[in-house]
């Protein structure tokens, strides 16, 4: 960590809900033409019989749609941190053509990471009847709750929205640079504590087997804010007696945070369609979801895809991240290539 950064931060990833609600910019709508390009790629690499997680951007090909993704890519990393592509007939697709054609587009943008211990990048967002109360390894993804508002690993998400709940559901972006504004200027003394470390349960899945991860909610490193937030996560940390008890004034940070983020003049809210893919950085952006009813038939219930992905030309990343679970990987890809370069 730098230094604790104790002055409002500024640029396009610095906003809130009200302005976003103005806006329609952050919604790329596909074309019939994208359409049947996707349709040509997925085509061509379902001939080549290439196993899903060797293809690559080459086996993708898109001529004219990769050089807008990769502005989605641009506009994620440096711009307003989230974009919505929509128009995607995901009717028309089985789950094993959906997955392909999630996986050529993800190509275009990043490489995949590891979602857990297993290595597993891809995961099936779905409810499957667990609950985090209660074990050691589920995590929220697996369930029909609500998801407070949170980060997830590599630099950004990414997600496919196949089949939408018959309620619920909703999806929350808040820009951490206005939170951390809006921290500073009610509490600044919060905003320090928000800076130093904070005990998380990692659920079972840290590759280093570490039961828990001490890192800030909030890095000033290199010039660049960065967050990693999962309030459930710090609470149940709470179970093991090695683990500190939350302080008072870690109590205060977490409830301001929900405070902030819970306001809808400050955070954006949408529902995603059937075909929708949204993409979000995991340092400027936190996510939540509203909780969800499921259609009674198992064939209608609510599923989404999900990738994490380390965007090529990402930020640097403090050393504190090289031991998570969620930022670990990417940590690591960026010291081969600092590595690489010097050689």
């Amino acid at each position: 960590m730098d230094t604790f950064l104790d002055h409002p931060v500024s640029g396009p990833g610095v906003w809130n809900g009200q302005q976003m609600r103005q806006r329609q910019d952050w919604i790329v709508q596909l074309s019939s033409s994208d359409i049947a390009e996707i349709d040509q790629a997925l085509t061509q690499v379902t001939a080549s019989k290439k196993a899903l997680f060797d293809i690559t951007a080459t086996d993708f090909r898109l001529p004219t749609l990769a050089p807008r993704l990769h502005k989605v890519r641009e506009e994620i990393e440096t711009g307003r941190g989230f974009a919505l592509i929509r128009g995607l007939p995901i009717e028309r697709y089985t789950i094993d053509q959906s997955r392909t054609l999630f996986w050529g587009i993800a190509s275009q943008i990043g490489l995949a990471e590891g979602q857990d211990k297993a290595g597993n990048l891809m995961h099936q967002v779905t409810d499957t009847g667990k609950s985090v109360q209660g074990s050691d390894s589920t995590r929220g993804f697996e369930t029909n709750n609500e998801l407070q508002f949170h980060n997830d690993g590599g630099d950004a998400f990414m997600l496919l929205c196949i089949r939408a709940a018959q309620s619920g559901g909703t999806s929350k972006l808040m820009s951490v640079g206005a939170l951390f504004n809006e921290m500073l200027r009610r509490r600044p003394d919060l905003a320090r504590v928000a800076q130093e470390p904070f005990h998380f349960d990692s659920r079972a899945q840290n590759p280093a087997d570490l039961k828990i991860q001490s890192v800030p909610i909030l890095t000033w490193y290199a010039g660049r804010l960065n967050a990693l937030h999962k309030r459930r996560y710090i609470e149940t940390a709470q179970r093991f007696p090695e683990v500190p008890r939350l302080t008072p004034q870690q109590l205060e940070v977490l409830d301001l945070i929900d405070e902030i983020c819970a306001d809808p003049a400050w955070h954006l809210s949408f529902d995603m369609q059937p075909g929708d893919m949204q993409f979000a950085s995991n340092f400027s952006i936190l996510h939540s979801r509203t909780e969800y009813q499921d259609f009674p038939e198992v064939d209608r219930r609510r599923l989404l895809l999900r990738i994490w992905m380390t965007l090529p030309q990402g930020r640097p990343l403090p050393q504190v991240y090289a031991s998570t679970r969620e930022f670990g990987q990417t940590w690591q890809r960026r010291q081969k290539a600092g590595a690489a370069e010097l050689a």
